[in-house]
């Protein structure tokens, strides 16, 4: 079973503590949420699990190997990453942007017909086949964010890391992500770690919740032991609680902590 594992990770920027001694392992088959407020290290953590960002100390291994002794291309067959600014510096269609995603498997005679099967079936997934021939700048903030969750299906990574996958999707698309990285984990066997800053959302879909604030982990469990009113107190300064209800668990959240 494949094993992906952040070790005591730490990243300074100048005199700020960005991560301070982190650590998770994390197993295929979740879904695992990764909140905390603004600033609190989410996304930088996401990156150095990615192996896109060299940790100051501490390491990041798969499947009990470096990453730093993987090269990227065998790094990028195994672990996908969507990044919360991509950049998309040209015009270029949506289908061959999701193309994109199978680069790491492409031989020297390109696109097989297997490939161009699993990008046909990134983009059902992602429901954006009817969106193929369209130019990716005139695509909306949603359309784009799942043409590019479709990019790193494309790949059948392992391991599907996603920073603020859900962020310019309308509700209803939310719930769709939702549903398609549920699925991604309980059915095929990938691990998904994503950061949100939606409460609620993150402890509906997830089966496990990281917690970081001021760069260091505050909590780590199922929903229900991460998100209790003292790691909301400290984390966010709020005074909420979980609650669960008939349409599934949800934050209440009273008002600031006085």
């Amino acid at each position: 079973m494949s094993r992906l594992e952040a070790r005591h990770l730490e990243v300074r920027l100048g005199d700020r503590t960005v991560l301070d001694r982190v650590g998770a392992a994390f197993a295929p088959g979740q879904v695992t949420a990764v909140l905390g407020p603004n600033g609190a290290g989410k996304s930088t953590l996401l990156s150095c699990i990615a192996g896109l960002r060299s940790p100051d100390a501490g390491e990041v291994v798969l499947d009990d190997v470096p990453l730093v002794q993987l090269s990227p291309r065998k790094r990028a067959q195994r672990i996908g990453f969507i990044a919360q600014t991509p950049e998309i510096a040209w015009a270029v269609e949506a289908a061959i942007l999701v193309g994109l995603g199978r680069i790491p498997f492409i031989g020297a005679r390109g696109l097989s017909r297997e490939d161009a099967m699993i990008i046909d079936r990134a983009m059902s997934q992602a429901g954006v086949t009817g969106l193929g021939e369209r130019d990716v700048s005139t695509l909306s903030g949603g359309e784009r964010a799942r043409v590019l969750i479709a990019r790193a299906l494309a790949g059948e990574p392992e391991w599907l890391l996603a920073d603020e996958p859900m962020a310019g999707l309308d509700p209803g698309h939310q719930l769709d992500a939702a549903d398609l990285f549920r699925r991604l984990a309980h059915e095929q066997g990938c691990g998904v770690i994503i950061t949100l800053h939606d409460l609620t959302l993150a402890a509906r879909m997830a089966d496990r919740i990281l917690v970081l604030a001021r760069g260091r982990l505050l909590a780590d469990g199922p929903p229900q032991a991460a998100l209790t009113p003292a790691v909301l107190a400290e984390a966010y300064g709020i005074d909420a609680r979980l609650a669960l209800g008939p349409s599934g668990p949800s934050i209440e959240i009273a008002g600031r902590v006085r």
